[in-house]
């Protein structure tokens, strides 16, 4: 399958390398130590202008891969310095989960305007014209802006008739809707941990790699090797993502091939959730006893909201996100499993950490993570032996990949039980889109609605841990709905859902 970027190539090659040295390695220091060297073997370098630079990337990454935080630049610290922490059979993780890599940073200008080549010096000189300070002048034939009256207005590139003026912004903080991320005094991103919500978009956006999270494939692998009842619980975007031949049946004969017990789909999580609140819609904000309900399977905007608008937090649904309510059904039959979240998003990785509502989560990995476990094990998910699958879930339920999937879920929930009911929905994209909308509910603007937030622009289906891109990842689940024998859950779901939430 093709790749989206070089950047998610070399990604891969770390993560299959280190899922090669947890299945078989003997001596996991010196082999963690090899994979620089595995990944840039010779003395001319492809990516950076020396193979010393490519190598210290490398580096930082295979300690991310291992869970452990990047070493500081102005102290001798070993790669594998803290990896006797790492080789274990259980979750490890070192805040925070999304790191710049300084080394890979480009330090790239952010909020900057510039005068391309494409300038022809016109006797019209709108861009002069147009600057309110002062900055435009022709030098040698040619507009220039002085940087240091510039105040980043963008009035000469909208003035100009041949688009000459770039607007050069750092990709990371464009794609990043807190605006959690800075220059810091090297020019090198900064992410701001106390704003950051652990979306990711950062981390995709970033032409040259700069910016990675922690992942806990070799603890995951451990666990495996160890001979525990590790037990998979797959998202419902995972459909496209290892090719268009990779059904379901195939994707768990694959997945048990690399050790997992069995298989179990999130989307049924999904279905608890959407019975549930469905009714509590129906009886708390249609009644006007509360102001509106928040979804809160998306845990980047579950976080946007308890950060950056604290007064509502309380609006945030109770209910028991996908991922959650599927580990814990598991576990009421399986109280032994260890669960594995599998799935498209990077924050799913601290909401298995909270504290203050245990989810039953033992482990939490991308597809990306997971494709290079495939490829440690010489596993193709497209010629994997086909297996029967209990289906379970509905086309609700697997609808909550694509954005306005889960308020679309809950509405036909609404529509089927409790007809007549007036529903009023509104649903936002991308953090910057969501923080409108919560501005709006703050104002008293959206009283009556139920509100759905997703942190990744598209949904689930455009998380940072996906292979392919999100236009085929939606399609793939549209299908998948289609296909779906039953539209809405059945009504006793919400005893389970009562059940479950019960659970220490």
């Amino acid at each position: 399958m093709k790749s989206q970027s070089v950047v998610t190539d070399l990604r891969k090659k770390v993560f299959s390398a280190v899922a090669r040295v947890a299945y078989e390695s003997e001596n996991v220091a010196g082999d963690l130590e090899e994979i620089p060297f595995l990944i840039t073997p010779d003395e001319i370098p492809k990516y950076r202008e020396s193979i010393y630079r490519e190598r210290q990337i490398a580096s930082e990454r295979v300690r991310l891969a291992m869970g452990l935080s990047l070493r500081p630049a102005n102290k001798p610290v070993h790669i594998t310095s803290g990896v006797d922490k790492t080789t274990i059979a259980d979750k490890y993780y070192e805040p925070p989960l999304m790191q710049v890599i300084p080394s890979a940073c480009d330090k790239c200008p952010d909020n900057e305007y510039y005068v391309s080549d494409q300038c022809r010096n016109c006797v019209s000189h709108a861009c002069i014209k147009s600057c309110p300070k002062g900055a435009v002048s022709i030098v040698n034939g040619k507009a220039f802006i002085d940087q240091s009256k510039c105040i980043k207005c963008g009035r000469c590139k909208s003035a100009c008739p041949y688009d000459a003026i770039a607007h050069h912004v750092r990709p990371c903080a464009a794609a990043c809707g807190v605006k959690a991320i800075s220059s810091d005094e090297y020019g090198r991103a900064h992410i701001d941990n106390e704003k950051c919500v652990a979306c990711g978009q950062c981390m995709s956006a970033c032409p040259f790699g700069a910016i990675a999270d922690k992942s806990q494939i070799f603890q995951l692998i451990q666990a495996i090797k160890k001979g525990d009842e590790v037990v998979a619980a797959v998202a419902p975007a995972i459909v496209g993502q290892f090719g268009a031949k990779a059904t379901p049946g195939k994707i768990k004969s694959a997945l048990l091939a690399l050790g997992f017990k069995d298989v179990y789909e999130v989307a049924v999580g999904a279905d608890v959730g959407c019975i549930s609140e469905a009714h509590h819609y129906v009886n708390e904000v249609a009644t006007g006893k509360l102001p509106f309900l928040f979804t809160s399977c998306c845990p980047a905007w579950a976080v946007l909201v308890k950060k950056q608008f604290p007064d509502l937090a309380g609006e945030v649904s109770q209910e028991l996100t996908p991922m959650v309510a599927t580990a814990r059904s598991i576990k009421v039959n399986r109280p032994n499993a260890r669960v594995v979240f599998i799935g498209p998003c990077a924050a799913k990785k601290l909401e298995a950490s909270r504290r203050t509502v245990r989810s039953h989560v033992d482990f939490v990995i991308t597809f990306e993570e997971l494709a290079g476990m495939f490829d440690a094990k010489g596993v193709n998910p497209e010629e994997a032996e086909e297996l029967p699958v209990n289906i379970k879930a509905t086309g609700a339920g697997r609808g909550y990949a694509c954005s306005g999937g889960v308020a679309g879920a809950i509405e036909n929930c609404i529509n089927e039980y409790f007809p007549g009911t007036e529903i009023k929905i509104q649903h936002a994209e991308g953090l910057a889109d969501c923080k409108k909308i919560l501005t709006l509910a703050k104002a008293g603007k959206l009283n009556g609605y139920m509100i759905e937030g997703m942190g990744c622009p598209g949904g689930c289906v455009a998380g940072v841990g996906t292979i392919i891109p999100p236009e085929r990842a939606k399609v793939a689940v549209e299908q998948l709905v289609k296909a779906s024998g039953q539209s809405v859950p059945p009504r006793e779901m919400q005893d389970l859902a009562e059940k479950l939430s019960e659970m220490d």
